[in-house]
């Protein structure tokens, strides 16, 4: 789904991904799964010069596959956390929640990266 990052529409972001999660049999991701769009959306918004991106969705085997990319070339960095911060939680949260996660650059001479996380759904075993 090609989308614009902004914040008032991460609300129908969050529904889509849950609808296509219950097509998918695997409601239970979807608490984790929206957390997640929420916050690489948000980075997007925050981070990237533009907030045109594309959000994919994947069924794998065992869970799902999730992936943000936009036109920004710096990678996201999980640093510890200050909880007294207003920011600054966000990947390091999805790194705990997440099974799996990563960034990658965008093809070379394409601007942009990709960053995705990986839920297992527990129903799949």
């Amino acid at each position: 789904m090609s989308l614009d990052a902004a914040p008032h529409a991460l609300a129908v972001v969050r529904r889509i991904v849950r609808a296509q999660l219950r097509a998918w049999e695997v409601e239970d991701l979807a608490r984790p799964a929206a957390m997640g769009v929420t916050e690489l959306l948000s980075n997007v918004h925050k981070h990237a010069k533009s907030p045109e991106c594309v959000l994919t969705l994947r069924r794998i085997a065992d869970g799902i596959r999730v992936s943000v990319s936009d036109k920004e070339p710096e990678l996201p960095v999980v640093r510890e956390p200050d909880f007294l911060s207003e920011s600054g939680r966000g990947m390091f949260l999805l790194s705990k929640t997440a099974h799996a996660w990563g960034a990658i650059p965008a093809p070379e001479g394409a601007p942009g990266k990709e960053v995705w996380f990986v839920l297992k759904s527990e129903v799949d075993g």
